[in-house]
């Protein structure tokens, strides 16, 4: 992989916790107007500028694009971020309450990207795309990261540990109670050892960001059209803000699913439909069910929970679920076997029936969330290694399969890979 240091915008350190805020995808429209009414000087208000628009202004206008790029100039201009001269790797450790994991913040090719040497496993939407492509192109820089996992390398690792033994930029616990360390890689002698390292790893999975990826790819795609002949695949829209992190130390949070109904089904007729798609269907009980396998669900409908486990039929023919990565994942399974012929909900993504909930949620505010005419489902959470072993086969996950935490903030890296209307220095 081509892996480089870059040359950061960043918050100084005494604005770096205040200046930090959870990604921009994370809030609808109300949340985020809520959240940047109350931390005015958070990076939020960059990375969501129609919170400085009343709230039935077109959040897509172009003037909103142009706002993005007014408040980071702005921010420069008042010294909350600096900017590092010379190109580095930062190094940025995440604690959430025994977990910890440790990335590096580089710059990675676009064309490994778009080559398949970086993995996606998500569909992506053209809306949601345009809108960080017209961000990046107002603002002339990539200002939220993308999540990478790469495959553990023990000499990748003993570099991160030594890296980590000088003082750091920044250390603060965010709102969310996850403590953020983040420390530079500037000499000469470890930014080559990080270089050339990263160019023995084959590939990386992207864990969350696939629209940001995508954007960026979209925006070098127009930049590499306009610079014609001057295009060299080495300009900085040619690579994309990421965040490498080994395998083992991701957390994938379940992500669960909630119907609005139970598609006109009585308590009996909703058992004996599941048990003939192959789910046995446990006695019902007042404990909350939070599997603690795959293969294993959690059922709350008609006031009490059940525990379903699905047995997959023995294959047969030209049968292929057994060998089907997707097919075998527990989202897919209560999809294909639950959500779809027994309760009726043919595409999750498009059904207002169906909705979703995910990382550090309880069992009941998932019942809570389906309302007692409707059913909760509970699942295991899929597994890095299913995430990777579907981005090998260049297969894409089901909506809503993976909740990582804890999540990465957006405004500590900031990359300039253009010219904004109007320079930031």
């Amino acid at each position: 992989m081509r892996v480089e240091p870059f040359v950061c915008y960043r918050p100084s350190p005494v604005h770096a916790g205040e200046f930090a805020s959870l990604p921009y995808d994370v809030f609808d429209r109300e949340e985020a107007a809520a959240y940047v009414a109350g931390h005015p000087t958070s990076f939020l208000a960059i990375d969501r500028p129609e919170t400085s628009f009343p709230p039935d202004h077109d959040m897509y206008a172009p003037e909103v694009y142009a706002k993005a790029a007014e408040l980071l100039r702005d921010r420069v201009a008042d010294g909350t971020l600096l900017r590092d001269t010379t190109p580095c790797y930062y190094l940025y450790r995440l604690v959430q309450g025994d977990h910890a994991q440790v990335g590096v913040v580089a710059a990675c090719a676009l064309d490994d990207y778009a080559g398949g040497v970086i993995k996606r496993h998500e569909l992506t939407h053209p809306e949601k795309e345009l809108d960080r492509v017209r961000h990046i192109e107002a603002t002339g820089c990539q200002t939220g990261p993308i999540y990478l996992a790469y495959q553990d390398d023990q000499t990748l690792e003993a570099l991160v540990s030594a890296a980590m033994g000088a003082s750091p930029l920044y250390d603060f616990t965010n709102e969310q109670n996850v403590r953020e360390t983040v420390w530079r890689i500037a000499r000469p002698a470890a930014v080559e050892a990080f270089r050339l390292m990263f160019s023995y790893v084959p590939c990386a999975y992207i864990a969350d960001g696939h629209h940001r990826a995508a954007s960026a790819a979209r925006v070098c795609q127009e930049m590499r059209a306009k610079a014609g002949n001057q295009a060299t695949g080495a300009n900085p829209y040619d690579y994309l803000l990421c965040v490498l992190f080994p395998e083992s130390q991701l957390t994938i949070m379940p992500y669960h699913r909630m119907v609005a109904d139970t598609n006109g089904l009585s308590e009996d007729e909703l058992v004996i439909a599941l048990e003939g798609e192959g789910f046995h269907v446990s006695t019902r009980q007042d404990d909350p069910i939070m599997p603690e396998r795959a293969g294993s669900f959690g059922m709350h409908a008609f006031g009490a929970w059940r525990e379903l486990r699905f047995s997959a039929p023995e294959p047969s023919g030209g049968d292929m679920t057994a060998s089907d990565p997707v097919k075998s994942l527990d989202v897919s399974v209560l999809q294909d076997h639950a959500l779809a012929p027994v309760l009726g909900i043919e595409d999750p993504r498009s059904d207002p029936r169906v909705s979703f909930v995910g990382g550090l949620v309880s069992a009941d505010d998932a019942a809570e969330q389906a309302g007692t005419d409707g059913v909760a489902f509970t699942l295991f959470p899929t597994s890095m290694r299913e995430v990777m072993t579907v981005a090998d086969a260049g297969l894409l996950m089901p909506p809503k399969s993976t909740w990582f935490e804890p999540k990465l903030s957006s405004g500590l890296f900031i990359r300039r890979i253009g010219d904004p209307a109007t320079s930031l220095c």
